[in-house]
């Protein structure tokens, strides 16, 4: 599960710097910016929604725990 969350936020990361390089240089292979750096948010938001969704199944089958603040310390 660690190795999934890791790879996912890695990807994410990935999308919103192709992103950024689609609104630094220009279009690539006739898009323009703008649709090829929509193409990469929207990559984005749906690995984040993913991922989401995954941390949640995760938490209500029982294969991740919170741990909670140590307030009392």
């Amino acid at each position: 599960m660690t190795l999934l969350i890791g790879v996912t936020f890695a990807a994410i990361l990935g999308a919103l710097m192709l992103a950024g390089i689609f609104m630094v240089r220009g279009g690539r292979a006739g898009r323009s910016r703008s649709a090829n750096m929509a193409w990469a948010l929207t990559v984005r938001i749906a690995l984040s929604i993913a991922l989401f969704v995954c941390i949640l199944v995760a938490w209500k089958l029982g294969w991740i725990h919170p741990t909670g603040l140590p307030l009392g310390r």
